[in-house]
């Protein structure tokens, strides 16, 4: 008999392109409570909350290159206050909104308030540059 450990990620949970639809939908409901989410959704969708650096389901830097100016900004938004919205969905320097804000500078595509906003609706205080100790 053997010791098991506890993942709290969910098995075998990789994302899809119906789970990035979900996320991109979701980024068009900003005003509406809990993004229109039910609590469900916002668990399931919690696996996808951090980039892959910190052992999590996505690689958000590959599948930033697959998205649109558009779908970038909006899910900079959607991550930047779902961590206040979602406890689970907290990140820090494991946000995805910093390898999305990477491509969208990488296009030279990154609107000039963007980081103000996020600043200004965000306490992690990594967004969106990332940490810097990891950069060095």
């Amino acid at each position: 008999m053997g010791v098991e450990t506890w993942d709290p990620r969910p098995a075998g949970t990789r994302m899809r392109d119906a789970d990035l639809a979900e996320l991109v939908a979701a980024a068009g409901r900003l005003d509406q409570p809990g993004f229109g989410f039910d609590a469900e959704t916002a668990n399931r969708l919690a696996a996808f909350a951090r980039h892959d650096d910190a052992g999590a389901q996505v690689d958000w830097s590959a599948w930033a290159g697959r998205l649109d100016d558009a779908d970038l900004v909006a899910l900079i938004r959607l991550f930047t206050l779902a961590e206040a919205a979602f406890g689970n969905w907290e990140a820090g320097d494991a946000s995805p909104v910093i390898p999305l804000a990477a491509e969208l500078k990488r296009r030279g595509r990154y609107p000039d308030d963007l980081t103000a906003w996020i600043r200004a609706n965000s306490s992690n205080r990594f967004l969106p540059y990332g940490n810097l100790m990891k950069r060095l």
